[in-house]
């Protein structure tokens, strides 16, 4: 490959994309390609696809157009979960000239002989019972925190997921590569590391090509609270069921973990958990909450909700609304349930309209709205730390503290990827938290403009 081709990548989806594609950036820089941004004439584009919700999938055709306005004579490569489950489709759409399935993405540029334009799209694409090996990313001068990847695959069967089918059976890292991965980024000046998987509790099943358990989750979190050079660690979305209380306790004293969790719900209703095949059921959600709660009062807590699946009558939605509103949770992530080939769910009665589901998906936006102030406003007149982010957005800079409340403040390129001390002040008009900052060593406060 010549040194000038220049490569851009786009992810759709999930922070485990995020952590695929900075692998299979670095992958292809070996091969002498120069990485631009996506918005930049390159000669080889790449799209880490998504295929959780059918706006995932329309939108990539919106983003192939936009590839070939920069250079509509790129070459035009798809990949990730909808490439694997559907690549025919992809390769159908109009400037796509490859397609790789789930075990074919890692290895791109094998499939590229030139980037000539194809008359059509080409294929290659396992089947899914063949993704059964191991591959592990970690995303790394993307963004300001880390995406590791330490699992991969799911042995669940809930009824509206199409995510085994993409991705293959529940794998793991081993312990040892994680370990040597985290420490890895930890020298690059990142000060946050965030664990990601398909199914991360599940983490340890396959460590070693089989199907038993080597190491539990516990125990990878205990072992990454010892390497040294990590600041902050922040465990992704985490199944109830495999979110033990033992974990939650090490997190509340950890050096490094942070308290947030992401925690997919799907339903307050226990007759819909089932529907969904769930492996828990509502009781187990309120124990892990409130097991949170007891021991980092100040913890934020996340919710994923599924509104519109099939059986969800006014009366389980209410059961629902009511259920998310009584537990101190933080915010949620809504998604409104559309049917995806080849799941269970696709052919259940009981169809919820779009028009109610639209409905409901609002209900519960606007719920998370009133959870996600509730929850700032506790943290008022609180000292917290934040890390601040790189982006310069009309003249304010943002950044998270430990407890994912998300601040902003007047621009100021020498705090981007810094951890500093602060007082949240106030919850400004745009729902985010206005600071001040605190010496180091001093009990007196100071402005910004004080330490610039």
């Amino acid at each position: 490959m010549s040194s000038t081709k220049k490569v851009a990548f786009y992810t759709l989806g999930c922070k485990l994309n995020f952590s695929e594609t900075s692998t299979i950036a670095r992958n292809v820089a070996k091969e002498g390609f120069e990485r631009v941004d996506f918005s930049e004439s390159a000669d080889l584009y790449v799209i880490n696809t998504c295929s959780v919700t059918e706006n995932a999938d329309k939108r990539f055709k919106t983003i192939v157009k936009q590839a070939l306005k920069a250079n509509q004579e790129a070459f035009v490569a798809a990949v990730g979960c909808y490439a694997q489950l559907k690549p025919e489709e992809l390769a159908a759409v109009d400037g796509v000239d490859l397609v790789l399935g789930a075990t074919e993405k890692f290895n791109i540029t094998n499939y590229i002989d030139d980037l000539t334009k194809k008359q059509e799209g080409s294929v290659h694409a396992c089947e899914i019972e063949d993704a059964d090996f191991y591959v592990g990313s970690y995303s790394i001068g993307d963004r300001t925190r880390a995406f590791l990847k330490v699992q991969d695959g799911c042995d669940y069967k809930c009824t509206y997921c199409t995510i085994p089918l993409a991705r293959g059976i529940s794998r793991s890292d081993t312990l040892e590569n994680v370990l040597n991965n985290a420490a890895e980024i930890s020298t690059k000046g990142i000060k946050e590391i965030v664990l990601t998987g398909v199914n991360i509790g599940d983490y340890g099943k396959g460590e070693f090509g089989n199907k038993k358990h080597e190491h539990t989750f516990l125990e990878l979190v205990q072992a990454l609270d010892k390497v040294e050079g990590i600041e902050r660690l922040r465990i992704s979305s985490i199944e109830p069921n495999l979110l033990k209380n033992e974990t939650i306790d090490f997190v509340a004293q950890s050096r490094t973990f942070v308290p947030h969790f992401h925690i997919p719900l799907q339903s307050g209703s226990d007759e819909l958990l089932k529907r969904m095949k769930r492996r828990y059921l509502s009781n187990i959600y309120v124990n892990r909450v409130t097991q949170i709660k007891e021991v980092m009062p100040d913890a934020c807590v996340g919710v994923d909700v599924i509104v519109g699946f099939p059986g969800e009558t006014d009366e389980l939605f209410l059961e629902t609304y009511n259920f998310l509103n009584e537990l101190p949770i933080s915010y949620l992530h809504v998604f409104t349930y559309s049917e995806r080939d080849n799941t269970e769910a696709a052919e259940m009665d009981g169809v919820v309209p779009q028009h109610v589901r639209s409905k409901r998906s609002k209900m519960l936006r606007g719920l998370s709205v009133k959870k996600r102030y509730a929850f700032y406003e506790s943290q008022i007149d609180t000292e917290r730390t934040v890390l601040f982010e790189g982006d310069n957005r009309e003249g304010y800079m943002y950044g998270f503290t430990e407890n994912y409340v998300k601040v902003k403040t007047p621009w100021n390129p020498e705090l981007v990827n810094t951890l500093q001390q602060v007082r949240l002040e106030k919850i400004d008009e745009d729902g985010l938290v206005s600071i001040s900052f605190l010496a180091s060593k001093r009990e007196d406060r100071l402005s910004l403009k004080d330490i610039i």
